[in-house]
């Protein structure tokens, strides 16, 4: 997420704000060497912070559907980011220096969040708005002591703030069923069977896949096997349990 973030803002800068200038776009530690090694005119973004925005913190988790309705996945919400930039000028004159950070400020303050066409990867894919703030003071947030940490020399510059989304983790959904359940009916002194199949009403499809007398109306083949989830015990013949509205009794619910 933070290399995205780095390649939006590269482009933002180099393609729009300083286009056609040949001003260099950085990202590095602005050192006491690294400064002596400069002999172009150079526009740099060090990241010197990061830390998480507690409050866009969301609890709960995030469905995702298909064109039919489906649940397919789910994740649990996107946690957000501060990344906190140093943004300087580095020319061999101090008026040039000035001169573009009044450029950039100028340009950076129309931008409330970065560009979508310059999104990529993980970020494109979120399809969430990037809030972004240029030179807006920063509590608890001494400059002057990054300075003295990089080994350098205290310089003119701009707070860039970028609150980044980073996707959690999403956990595929089980299979839908689509199969109903059928039920099957046997005499235990291995008199003849008698299968039939519960009304059921498909989600993906729609519809039942029973006709009215729960007959299965679909292809044998396709039905796959049967599970078998109880034996029952019956007396006389099933015309005899017709005429006096006996069910049996169970003897065992053994299931597999």
């Amino acid at each position: 997420m933070i290399h995205e973030i780095d390649e939006a803002l590269r482009g933002l800068v180099s393609d729009e704000v300083l286009a056609g200038s040949g001003v260099e776009v950085t990202f590095d530690a602005p050192t006491r060497e690294w400064a002596a090694r400069r002999n172009a005119p150079t526009v740099n973004l060090f990241l010197y912070d990061i830390c998480e925005d507690m409050a866009r913190r969301r609890q709960g988790s995030i469905t995702e559907y298909d064109e039919q309705g489906v649940t397919v996945a789910r994740h649990d919400p996107p946690r957000f980011y501060t990344l906190s930039y140093i943004v300087t000028a580095w020319t061999s004159r101090t008026q040039d220096e000035h001169r573009l950070l009044s450029v950039l400020l100028a340009s950076l303050i129309q931008q409330d969040a970065l560009p979508a066409e310059r999104l990529a990867g993980s970020l494109a894919a979120l399809d969430l708005t990037i809030p972004m703030t240029i030179a807006v003071p920063v509590p608890d947030r001494a400059l002057a002591d990054v300075w003295s940490a990089l080994g350098g020399e205290l310089k003119p510059s701009l707070d860039l703030v970028v609150v980044a989304p980073l996707s959690a983790k999403r956990v595929l959904a089980d299979p839908v069923v689509v199969d109903g359940m059928r039920l099957r009916i046997a005499d235990s002194d291995g008199g003849r069977e008698e299968t039939s199949a519960l009304r059921y009403t498909d989600p993906v499809a729609g519809g039942n896949i029973t006709d009215g007398q729960g007959s299965d109306t679909r292809d044998p083949d396709s039905r796959g096997p049967l599970a078998t989830v109880g034996t029952r015990r019956t007396r006389g013949t099933p015309q005899d349990r017709r005429d006096t509205h006996d069910p049996g009794f169970p003897i065992s619910g053994r299931r597999r």
